[in-house]
């Protein structure tokens, strides 16, 4: 039985439950001039506590506004058309050019919106390519005015770090106040967290004599994917894009690479927002990298990286959508509390264009179990998107010669329900709660059966839900191949596909049900669970049933 607990505002069909405030055009017509407040871009880490003081008037503020998309029910149609199998529509996928026709900002209200911006003193950065998010810098007194705040400092006491933050929801003239969502960057309090999990270094000599430890063999064997990637069928001519706040070093996933003899490309970074020179989540960048290295050695693979930032992540999914990569994984999440919720609006319509585009996205459900926050039942964001497939962990067991064996649900699986997202269309045969269930899917993660990779210069064995959604990404990859040269449909939208197979006749053969196991609150079972999803994939049989 799923707890129960407050829901944050009304819940309605399969859309999440995100308010915006929007000038009507009648009334921006009659008072262009007047202020209209853009709801729910305030961090709720605020509420409650008491400022400690303003911030320095010259502080340079970046900031990443999220842009309203054109015609949203129309969008919304089209996004339930192209992902359900009686629709004409069905996998009939938009380029980044035709969602920027029909959905993104048009050029006046960029042009409008970009004018404001400069006539207030800031500089205006990056217009990203799908007309959804624009970059702006400017002084602490530069950005207070242009939006109406003023920036107060405050202390956590539970983490002793200080950060800053709006108290008071941003406003803007009414002429441009509709075309603004989100205003990212107010505050720095929201931090995303990796989900890979150190378990312990190993050297060489002693994988030798382990029996849990994941190599790209045993990863491929356990999967059911080493006869699909000798056949060809190993991501070649597909890319896929990964989400990182951190940077990496190169020459750890070229050793990964040229220990196994896989011969992957190296991979290349993107950086978006500047970028960061930040190390500190370099083992999660590393163990995505080899984890596709493994398991889709012929993938063009592309590390995008941004400031860990409310404003970085917004850019970055902006970026990320912008491309053209057939996946995206990401590792990287917080609970859904801790952003404020319209910038979680904005990442949504990211998402939901990547679903209209038929770019299969991926995320970690958290390492925290059913408590992601640390302390009450939640979930983890954007796992918890109802157009990402979140992705839930296992404990692996594979044969002696590397088959699969069993899988049982992870005790630190994140899952459950989420409190901003209704159930989605997809997902009522499984879940008549009101609420998005999280995970959708699920793959190894517990550190004591994880992936043996070369990180900061040594051996060391890694789990986490981190290790989960990249595998997830690379076999949708592998897919993708077979679906090219087979002359098949790609895996695109994934939530729309996962759900429409694990429903057929094929379950039992394109699945791994995981049945035993718990997340301190759920417990898996037959089918569709909240700890491990619909289990993981058996790709081998994926590719031959569904191509």
């Amino acid at each position: 039985m799923k707890a129960s607990f407050r829901l944050l505002g009304a819940l309605a069909a399969s859309l999440p439950v995100l308010a915006m405030a929007a000038a009507t055009p009648a009334f921006a017509a009659q008072h262009p001039n007047a202020r209209v407040e853009l709801r729910n871009n305030v961090v709720p880490a605020v509420v409650g506590r008491t400022a400690t003081g303003t911030v320095a008037p010259k502080k340079e503020i970046s900031l990443t506004l999220g842009l309203a998309v054109r015609d949203q029910a129309a969008l919304d149609a089209f996004v339930a058309a192209v992902g359900d199998p009686k629709s004409p529509l069905y996998k009939h996928y938009l380029t980044v050019a035709q969602f920027v026709a029909r959905f993104g900002a048009s050029a006046s209200a960029i042009d409008a919106v970009t004018s404001y911006l400069k006539s207030e003193g800031l500089k205006v950065g990056t217009v990203y390519a799908n007309h959804l998010a624009i970059g702006v810098t400017g002084t602490a007194t530069q950005v207070e005015k242009a939006f109406g705040v003023t920036l107060h400092t405050y202390r956590d006491a539970a983490t002793k770090r200080d950060f800053y933050a709006n108290a008071a929801n941003p406003t803007l003239p009414a002429s441009i106040a509709s075309d603004v969502v989100s205003v990212a960057g107010l505050s720095s309090y929201g931090l995303r967290q990796h989900y890979s999990v150190v378990a312990k270094k190993v050297s060489p000599s002693a994988l030798a004599r382990a029996t849990s430890d994941i190599t790209p063999a045993k990863a491929r064997g356990a999967y059911n994917l080493t006869s699909s990637i000798s056949s060809g069928y190993d991501g070649a001519g597909k890319t896929v894009g990964l989400v990182e706040f951190s940077a990496y070093e190169a020459s750890d996933v070229a050793e990964y690479d040229s220990y196994y003899g896989l011969g992957a490309t190296a991979a290349s970074v993107v950086k978006v927002d500047g970028g960061t020179t930040d190390t500190s989540g370099d083992v999660e960048d590393e163990l995505d990298i080899e984890v596709e290295y493994a398991l889709a050695p012929g993938a063009t693979v592309k590390v995008y990286e941004a400031p860990n930032t409310d404003a970085g992540e917004i850019a970055l999914y902006s970026a990320l959508v912008s491309s053209g990569v057939n996946a995206i994984s990401s590792s990287w999440g917080e609970d859904e509390a801790s952003e404020p919720s319209a910038n979680m609006t904005s990442d949504n319509t990211d998402f939901e264009e990547a679903a209209a585009q038929g770019q299969s996205v991926y995320s970690a459900s958290g390492d925290d179990g059913a408590d992601d926050n640390g302390s009450s039942l939640s979930v983890d964001f954007p796992a918890s998107d109802p157009y990402v497939t979140g992705v839930g962990g296992t404990t692996l067991t594979v044969t002696s010669a590397d088959a699969w064996s069993k899988e049982t649900a992870w005790s630190d699986s994140g899952g459950g329900y989420s409190s901003y997202f209704s159930t989605p269309s997809f997902q009522t045969s499984v879940n008549s709660d009101g609420e998005r269930a999280v995970p959708d899917v699920s793959a190894d993660a517990n550190p004591s059966s994880g992936w043996y990779i070369y990180t900061e210069g040594a051996w060391e064995e890694v789990g986490g839900t981190s290790a989960a959604a990249p595998n997830w990404a690379a076999f949708t990859l592998d897919y993708d191949t077979a679906a090219t040269d087979l002359g098949g449909s790609a895996f695109g939208y994934a939530n729309s596909f996962i759900y429409t197979v694990a429903e057929s006749s094929l379950y039992d053969s394109v699945f791994h049900d995981i049945t035993s196991g718990n997340n301190g609150e759920y417990s898996a079972g037959t089918g569709y669970d909240e700890v491990t999803g619909w289990g993981s994939y058996n790709g081998g049989a994926f590719i031959a049933d569904e191509l």
